[in-house]
């Protein structure tokens, strides 16, 4: 169990990848903190694990309110829960061409995708610095924010963003015994993807090499990597998971 003695907090695991992460992380032996700005699809994931003997706890966190942030923060404080693994996962886009975009849909793409994560990160970073042990930091961007998407310019952007912060982060965090590191998926199989036309799905799946979508297993694997002790020397790197759709550097 490569992550025994691990304690890793992992934000959208109500359902589909964040879900995923959470089942994964537990399976290799953390203790897994579960969030979701639905509480009802945290509880039910953090059962799936208690169901298959795992220990899990969850808690209502919408990362884009720093006042839930916040008391999640003091909560498991107090309980000397302070996670060593942060998973960045939580997010949110819909497609639609930038032309047609208000600034209403930007502040919300941007505040989810980006800021959400600078907000987590901000809370749950300070006790994993004063604890002195080290830990992982696991940023969930998307390959929009490698190479762009259309109808996603905006959440392109965003996740791009996670990208810089990532590289950013794990430059000013290594003397603290913490890597930080950046999971982007391609198209994964969720409710998300199969909401899009048919013949847009059909297309996007003849476009990857592999010919089919990712399981939301396969990037929970490479985040569990990630937060894993053979990964320790491993620090501002970007793992792309989308079957060979995306190549480029």
């Amino acid at each position: 169990m490569q992550l025994n003695a691990r304690i890793a907090l992992v934000t959208g695991a109500g359902s589909g990848i964040g879900q995923a992460i959470a089942v994964t992380l537990a399976e290799q032996g953390a203790k897994v903190i579960v969030t979701d700005m639905s509480a009802e699809l945290a509880a039910q994931t953090a059962k799936l694990i208690q169901d298959q003997h795992g220990v899990a706890f969850s808690y209502g966190m919408n990362v884009c309110e720093p006042e839930q942030i916040a008391h999640v923060r003091e909560q498991l404080l107090a309980q000397n829960m302070a996670p060593n693994v942060l998973v960045n996962n939580a997010g949110w886009s819909t497609s639609q061409a930038f032309l047609k975009n208000t600034p209403e849909l930007w502040d919300k793409l941007i505040d989810i995708n980006l800021m959400g994560v600078i907000r987590v990160t901000r809370a749950f970073l300070e006790p994993m610095v004063q604890s002195e042990k080290g830990g992982s930091v696991v940023n969930v961007s998307s390959d929009a924010g490698r190479v762009g998407s259309s109808g996603e310019s905006v959440y392109a952007a965003a996740k791009g963003g996670v990208i810089a912060l990532t590289k950013s982060l794990a430059r000013e965090l290594t003397r603290y015994k913490i890597n930080v590191n950046c999971v982007c998926p391609g198209p994964t199989e969720t409710q998300l993807l199969r909401a899009n036309p048919e013949n847009y799905v059909e297309a996007l799946l003849k476009a990857i090499p592999m010919r089919r979508f990712a399981d939301p297993k396969d990037i929970a694997q490479a985040v569990a990597y990630f937060a894993s002790e053979p990964a320790s020397y491993v620090t501002g790197q970007i793992m792309s998971v989308s079957g060979g759709l995306t190549m480029a550097g």
